[in-house]
């Protein structure tokens, strides 16, 4: 018997780092089927799963923008790295039987679907992975802010935001600082006063503005991303009832 959720539809935010493994850049095909591996657990517990990629592995738009080259340019290319992340945890997710649909928000009808709001919906009905491309298809928002577009507008009960190498939040860095404060719950407003690295500031005010709790945790723990989705994980609770 599968275990009982807290949630019953989730969007999973991956950084582009995640999916490249120990190196850092680039993606890691074990790493990659090790998160498929992670994803297939939580389909196993009735539960409704999309995703959204990160592109820092590939291309960060703002570090293009901070040497010179034009902001929206940078940041189209930081879409078209999620696009590639995407496909390669679609390849990932289907070598395991699990039927997988790439979204974008730039349409590119040779690869992946446009974004369609109730084409991904029933998808997710039919228990079928989504996994949300191309940021919001503009420049200047970054793949957190979609991340909390997506959820509100697919109306999922959580986002959970997978990090690398911390397993909540703190007050300041813990590898930096051994006497870093943990937080088990924050509130949304508390992240942004706190200037605390959970999210952006524009993609915390829509999960608050909707009411869409986050839940931080690690992603390095094996298992992690179904002990997020049931609520069990050992991370950071920002917002939610």
């Amino acid at each position: 018997m599968p275990k009982k959720s807290k949630y019953r539809r989730v969007v999973l935010k991956l950084s582009g780092e995640a999916l490249a493994g120990a190196k850092g850049y680039g993606i890691d095909p074990v790493t990659v089927d090790n998160i498929a591996g992670q994803i297939q657990e939580v389909l196993a517990s009735e539960l409704q799963i999309a995703i959204v990629n990160g592109g820092g592995n590939i291309w960060r738009g703002l570090s293009g923008a901070s040497k010179g080259m034009d902001r929206a340019t940078a940041d189209y290319m930081g879409m078209l790295a999620t696009i590639i992340n995407s496909l390669a945890l679609q390849d990932a997710l289907e070598n395991r039987g699990i039927p997988t649909r790439v979204q974008t928000a730039i349409e590119m009808r040779q690869i992946a679907e446009p974004y369609i709001r109730r084409r991904a919906i029933r998808h997710l009905e039919k228990n079928r992975v989504v996994i949300f491309a191309a940021g919001t298809g503009n420049p200047y928002f970054s793949t957190d802010t979609t991340a909390a577009l997506r959820a509100a507008e697919i109306e999922a009960d959580a986002i959970l935001m997978a990090k690398k190498g911390v397993d909540g939040v703190y007050d300041s860095d813990p590898a930096k600082n051994p006497q870093a404060k943990k937080f088990d719950r924050l509130d949304y407003l508390e992240v942004i006063q706190k200037h605390l690295n959970v999210m952006d500031s524009t993609a915390i005010s829509l999960c608050m503005d909707n009411q869409i709790p986050i839940v931080v945790f690690n992603i390095d723990q094996p298992g992690n991303i179904l002990k997020a989705a049931l609520g069990t994980v050992t991370g950071t609770i920002v917002g939610g009832k």
